[in-house]
């Protein structure tokens, strides 16, 4: 394994940076964990507030380069790892429509849900982010229809991140369970990654003492 692609994860087990640590194992990249615990506040502690002044997880060093925010690790390690074939290359017909699903996770779905978990009204649609909760859900299974992946036939990085945003969400009622959601969920919860990810959170979990 070359070096140079060596990445160091800042990592709370079970929390949304799980879904980098599937993406990592899918890789089969070169990376370490730098463990925090958000139950012991680590997150919010000095130490990892001037690496990362939000507070918050996964964020990602690679050699003095600093990654923060879910969907841009995403994209990073996808074209750091491009052999995994998870990432389709620039010129791709498909690169468009794979930035297009990793940006509309967090510049719509994820404000949307944050709305419905708190309970808040939307903006009025013209200031909000997503429209409208109904559309943004419509236009996500629309796309998962054509299936089995947001490519289509292809998997990428992309459905590694929806897919267990998916799971959690519909756990908490957030999403409903659809068909077309239950079975894209399924699909992407049977890959070995995820298995391997959660036995490493459970590792960690118990290392950090939580």
């Amino acid at each position: 394994m070359n070096q140079d692609r060596r990445v160091t994860l800042f990592h709370a087990p079970n929390s949304r940076s799980t879904g980098v640590v599937i993406l990592l194992e899918e890789l089969h990249a070169d990376y370490r964990t730098r463990l925090l615990s958000l139950k012991q506040g680590q997150q919010r502690q000095a130490a990892y507030l001037e690496l990362n002044p939000m507070g918050k997880v996964p964020a990602l060093l690679h050699g003095n380069c600093l990654v923060t925010e879910q969907v841009a690790l995403f994209i990073y390690l996808s074209d750091l790892y491009p052999e995994a074939g998870l990432t389709p290359a620039i010129g791709d017909p498909q690169r468009g429509a794979w930035l297009r699903w990793l940006a509309f996770y967090g510049s719509c779905f994820e404000p949307a849900l944050s709305d419905r978990a708190r309970q808040v009204a939307p903006a009025p649609q013209m200031q909000c982010p997503y429209g409208d909760y109904d559309s943004m859900l419509a236009t996500l299974t629309g796309q998962l229809e054509k299936g089995p992946y947001l490519l289509g036939e292809r998997l990428s990085s992309a459905d590694l991140l929806w897919g267990i945003a998916l799971r959690w969400t519909v756990g908490f009622g957030l999403v409903p369970e659809l068909p077309v959601i239950k079975a894209y969920v399924e699909r992407l919860a049977a890959r070995p990654s995820v298995a391997r990810a959660a036995e490493l959170d459970a590792r960690w979990q118990a290392e950090l003492g939580d």
